[in-house]
């Protein structure tokens, strides 16, 4: 890896991200192609937290939190912090004093593989911060790394500009190139969803609204009463 800062990377359209944000993590993976999940290990810090906003990617050592002040320069409004290290570590790499430099610049939020720390005041900051750990263990700022390069994340890649969405349920990212597409996959989505919520809402069951009763014949599964069966009382 090389120690570099790179300036000036091109921006997914923040209007664009923002509406695709409001549609929610869920939704927008499965609209495409359920791809760009960051995984189960990246959570929320605190619950109630939905935002979108352009990657500015951030590598550092374990243990060493140098390349987030570096990074902090590079960030302009609309963008979302995401930082990884050369190798696991769940020190609290970050927590109320670069959060509150990131808000001045209009950082919308962090998301990191690593440690977080000063839970209460970023709660209370209304920081939104999604991370694999929690710890009081501070860092030191003596190792380069590097600021806007790709970064992977739970086998997804993350470029500078791509489009980052976070919620409850974790962290997606689209590419930069695929944002307009995307929102239109998901608004589709969203639209089927709010049939099939308007359908239920009045018995419909699923198996018929999705011809599952098809898919259950094919796999063989059969209809038995209790009193035929072997599994019943």
């Amino acid at each position: 890896m090389r120690n570099v800062i790179v300036t000036g990377c091109p921006r997914a359209d923040i209007g664009d991200v923002t509406r695709l944000a409001e549609f929610g993590v869920a939704t927008v993976h499965e609209a495409i192609g359920r791809t760009g999940y960051l995984g189960p290990a990246i959570r929320p810090v605190h619950l109630g937290s939905r935002v979108g906003g352009t990657a500015v990617t951030v590598v550092c050592w374990p243990g060493d939190n140098l390349m987030i002040h570096a990074a902090v320069e590079q960030c302009q409004p609309g963008d979302l912090l995401v930082v990884t290290t050369t190798s696991p570590s769940a020190d609290g790499a970050f927590g109320e004093l670069l959060a509150t430099a990131l808000q001045y610049r209009g950082v919308r939020g962090l998301v990191t593989t690593g440690g977080v720390r000063d839970v209460a005041e970023l709660h209370a900051l209304g920081f939104p911060v999604f991370s694999a750990a929690v710890s009081a263990q501070g860092t030191v700022k003596a190792t380069a790394g590097a600021v806007n390069v790709p970064v992977s994340i739970g086998g997804q890649q993350i470029k500078p500009g791509d489009a980052i969405l976070a919620d409850d349920d974790g962290v997606v990212v689209v590419p930069r190139s695929v944002v307009g597409s995307a929102l239109e996959a998901a608004a589709a989505r969203a639209d089927k969803e709010d049939a099939a919520r308007d359908a239920f809402r009045t018995g419909e069951l699923g198996l018929d609204r999705y011809g599952l009763r098809a898919v259950l014949a094919q796999l063989g599964v059969q209809y038995v009463a209790c009193a035929d069966s072997r599994e019943g009382p």
